[in-house]
C-alpha cells in the first residue's frame, strides 16, 4: 500500500526544485536586461534619418575615385561679360565654367589636351547626344593604328554618358569612363567630365549653346565658391 504522505514529499520536493530553477533563471535574465514592469506601455520606437551620400567616382577597373574639393562641380562667383549660358573653358586650370548670369557660375572640373594638343578659339554646339557612338577621326587612327574603327555606345565607350560636338571641329565636350583623368592634360583635344558632370551640364544647354575656349597662356577668372 502507497503511502500517501510519502507521495506528497515527494510531489512537493519535484516543485520545490522547479521553483527553484524559476528563480535561478529569473534572476539571471534579469542581471541580463532590465525587466519592463508595464509591458503594456508602449514606447514609439526612434527613428534615424538615413545618411544619403553622393556615390563615389569610380574608375574603369572598379576602383573608387576620390575627387578633390576643387574639381567637383560647385557653384562659384564669377565676373565675366559673357551671356548666361554661355560655356568658357579654362584650358590651364582644368575648369569648365557655365555662365549663370547675376555674376554667379557653375564650375565643373575638366580633363583637357594634352601637351601639343590643346587648342582654343569659339565654337558653337552643333550637336547632342546620349551614350554616343565613337568614331575616332582619321588623324587619331593616323597616330594610334591600334584604336578601333567604330565603337557603340554604352559605358565602355570612350565618350561616356553623353557628348556635345563643337562646331564643325573633331573636338566634343564629352563624358569619360576615367574619372582619375579629371584636373590632366590627356587627351587629343576633346574636354572631359565625369559621366555625372557632363549628364548635368548636357541637361542645361542647348544646341546653339556658345563655347569659348581659352588658351594655355591665359586664364580665366577663378571663381570663387559660393557659400
Amino acid at each position: 500500500m502507497l503511502n500517501p504522505f510519502k507521495g506528497n514529499s515527494r510531489r512537493a520536493a519535484v516543485a520545490l526544485s522547479a521553483l527553484a530553477i524559476g528563480v535561478v533563471a529569473f534572476s539571471a535574465a534579469a542581471g541580463a536586461a532590465p525587466v519592463q514592469l508595464f509591458p503594456f506601455i508602449l514606447t514609439p520606437p526612434v527613428q534615424t534619418a538615413p545618411q544619403v551620400q553622393a556615390p563615389p567616382q569610380v574608375d574603369e577597373d572598379g576602383v573608387a575615385i576620390e575627387m578633390p574639393a576643387r574639381l567637383k562641380r560647385q557653384m562659384v562667383s564669377y565676373s565675366t561679360r559673357e551671356a548666361p549660358g554661355t560655356i568658357i573653358i579654362d584650358t590651364p586650370n582644368t575648369y569648365l565654367y557655365l555662365v549663370l548670369g547675376g555674376g554667379q557660375a557653375m564650375r565643373y572640373g575638366i580633363g583637357v589636351g594634352r601637351d601639343g594638343f590643346t587648342w582654343s578659339g569659339t565654337q558653337s554646339i552643333t550637336k547632342k547626344a546620349e551614350w554616343p557612338d565613337w568614331t575616332p577621326p582619321a588623324e587619331m587612327i593616323a597616330r594610334q593604328p591600334y584604336l578601333p574603327r567604330y565603337m557603340a555606345g554604352g559605358p565602355g565607350n570612350p565618350l561616356g554618358a553623353r557628348a556635345m560636338y563643337l562646331g564643325g571641329t573633331i573636338y566634343r565636350i564629352h563624358g569619360t569612363n576615367a574619372p582619375g583623368t579629371i584636373g590632366t592634360h590627356v587627351s587629343s583635344g576633346c574636354i572631359r567630365l565625369t559621366n555625372e558632370d557632363v549628364a548635368d551640364l548636357y541637361s542645361r544647354v542647348n544646341v546653339g549653346t556658345k563655347v569659348i575656349v581659352l588658351p594655355m597662356d591665359r586664364r580665366a577668372d577663378l571663381g570663387s565658391a559660393v557659400r
